[in-house]
């Protein structure tokens, strides 16, 4: 079973598209996009171990850091940056972000939601750092640098002047509509500026 997240960016990304993908990780998603959409893609991966999946699967995979900055590509190279599931790690989010909207002419940015009301139960009720599955490590193994919400990733938007094209919230295998900020584990925003 693909994962939601997966067939959610599918649905957004446009066929023959360019495509560079932000933490890569093994590079499932772009091999996804390019077998399924014609999209000629590229990742920026940091962990070494990640690049070698990424080769096995035959995606191109650049090694870089990309709270470095995104200084090898020119201004709205690519059709699509893609963001998933990284942002809350990276030193910069900010930098990051507009760093992608500057290459790209749309980024699509997933992360985990820590207004997740499981989340507040965990936190409120036994007053230790929450595991859920979007948020499935100890506190002191997590990689997340940044712990922000939907209304938060919303405010910084609003205040950077970045313009929101579509937004979806849900949680395991379904959408949420409703409270989207409370009931939506995880959260995926197409943005432009």
């Amino acid at each position: 079973m693909q994962r939601l997240d997966y067939t959610i960016i599918l649905d957004i990304v446009e066929k023959n598209s360019k495509v560079l993908d932000l933490g890569c990780g093994d590079g499932e998603l772009l091999r996804l996009l390019e077998k399924k959409e014609g999209v000629e893609g590229v990742g920026i991966e940091n962990d070494e171990q990640m690049i070698y999946s990424c080769v096995k699967k035959d995606v191109t995979v650049e090694h870089a850091d990309i709270d470095k900055g995104l200084h090898d590509f020119p201004d709205k190279f690519f059709d699509y940056v893609i963001i998933n599931f990284t942002l809350q790690e990276t030193k910069k989010p900010s930098k990051v972000i507009n760093e992608a909207l500057r290459v790209g002419k749309h980024v699509i940015v997933s992360f985990p939601n820590f207004a997740y009301y499981k989340v507040r139960l965990f936190l409120g009720l036994k007053g230790k750092t929450p595991s859920t599955e979007a948020l499935p490590y100890r506190w002191d193994e997590s990689p997340n640098l940044h712990y922000f919400t939907i209304k938060d990733f919303l405010e910084f938007c609003s205040t950077e002047g970045i313009k929101k094209e579509r937004f979806t919230g849900f949680t395991g295998k379904h959408e949420v509509k409703f409270l989207p900020n409370l009931f939506a584990e995880k959260a995926i925003f197409l943005l432009t500026k």
